[in-house]
């Protein structure tokens, strides 16, 4: 564990902080991004499946960063809670929930983040993960083409799928990888191409990529290069064109994707708050984006590839701030907000330390 803070030095803990480092990362955050973090007054969260990372990032309460890592298996997907959040993994989806008091403290921490339920889906490829109106955790789940609820009756219990997929069957057909909510109730899906074969995907993802509205099974935009992370906010249904890097929203009545800000790099996990998003940047897998129009596009302006995090102003489409990461992560796949915490500490799974919390739910032990 860590000690209590001192004036500006970062509060960093983590599954592999204090050991030799194997893989180590590095972030570099703009020059103004942390008075724009305290400003919001929200803590971040982003995933990277294959450095198996759940990192959690805050202002800290001393003038320094505050960073709580832990290592899971392919840590992909997220929702967040009243208390917590949800992560979608390898074969599971936990759910963490925060077990400090409002206004408590340990060790300048002002959230902990433990482990509480684990779901075990099996291997199925869950890619998005959103809680309904009714308090159900809904889940994408790429390698059978659908969106199902999680629940204790089955590892998914199929909700929807796409009108071209003929049944529920263990084959990624089109690559359903993202969906939204209006009210609560399931609007938007992000398919890479309308194919019905295992794999049929593949040889469209510069050009196949559609949004589907999950109540009438219509296509409302079609394509588009890797369509990602669908999300509605403030009237607008808003995505990612990870095949491109850009930005933008989809008008539902004329299908066109107004883009409005560029990414130096495959652009995949969106959330919003205020006047601002926050987009998730990964580097190729193979040196170039083979077939996508993003190295076209890297190429034309010069830029090289990043990874890390752009906060991104809806009003001027300018990129303010910016997180950078470097070493071994080079691909990140979601990204969240933690309102309200500026110190987050994560618990994980491995080692001694989920074996120290202790917290005691209501006592009822001594009512008659």
């Amino acid at each position: 564990m860590s000690n209590a803070p001192t004036p500006n030095k970062p509060m960093i803990v983590g599954d592999d902080v204090g050991k030799e480092p194997v893989a180590p990362f590095h972030l570099t955050f703009s020059s103004h991004f942390r008075p724009w973090l305290a400003k919001l007054d929200t803590g971040i969260a982003f995933s990277t499946y294959t450095a198996g990372k759940l990192i959690l990032l805050g202002v800290g309460g001393k003038g320094g960063y505050a960073v709580s890592e832990r290592t899971f298996d392919m840590a992909m997907a997220m929702a967040t809670t009243d208390d917590g959040l949800m992560l979608a993994m390898r074969h599971q989806v936990w759910r963490f929930a925060n077990s400090l008091l409002p206004g408590q403290l340990y060790e300048g921490w002002d959230r902990i983040f433990l482990p509480r339920q684990c779901h075990v889906t099996g291997g199925v490829d869950i890619h998005d993960l959103a809680i309904d109106r009714k308090g159900r955790l809904l889940a994408v789940v790429t390698g059978y083409n659908c969106v199902a609820s999680l629940d204790m009756r089955g590892s998914f219990n199929p909700l929807w799928r796409p009108p071209f997929i003929d049944g529920i069957v263990a084959e990624d057909r089109c690559h359903l990888n993202g969906f939204c909510l209006d009210a609560g109730v399931p609007a938007y899906a992000t398919i890479i191409a309308p194919t019905n074969t295992l794999g049929g995907w593949r040889p469209h993802r510069a050009d196949g990529g559609e949004v589907i509205d999950m109540r009438t099974g219509k296509t409302v935009a079609k394509g588009l290069a890797m369509p990602h992370s669908p999300r509605l906010y403030r009237g607008k249904l808003w995505l990612l064109e990870a095949g491109t890097g850009w930005f933008g929203w989809i008008d539902t009545a004329t299908g066109v994707f107004n883009r409005v800000a560029w990414c130096p790099g495959f652009v995949r996990g969106l959330r919003f708050i205020g006047d601002y998003a926050i987009v998730g940047l990964s580097k190729p897998r193979n040196k170039v984006f083979e077939g996508l129009p993003l190295d076209d596009e890297l190429k034309t302006r010069g830029a090289e590839p990043v990874c890390g995090i752009h906060a991104i102003n809806l009003a001027t489409g300018e990129i303010e701030h910016t997180v950078t990461i470097t070493g071994s992560v080079e691909e990140l796949y979601d990204v969240a907000f933690l309102p309200g915490a500026k110190a987050p500490l994560l618990v994980g799974l491995q080692g001694e330390e989920a074996r120290k919390f202790v917290f005691l739910g209501p006592d009822s032990s001594g009512k008659p």
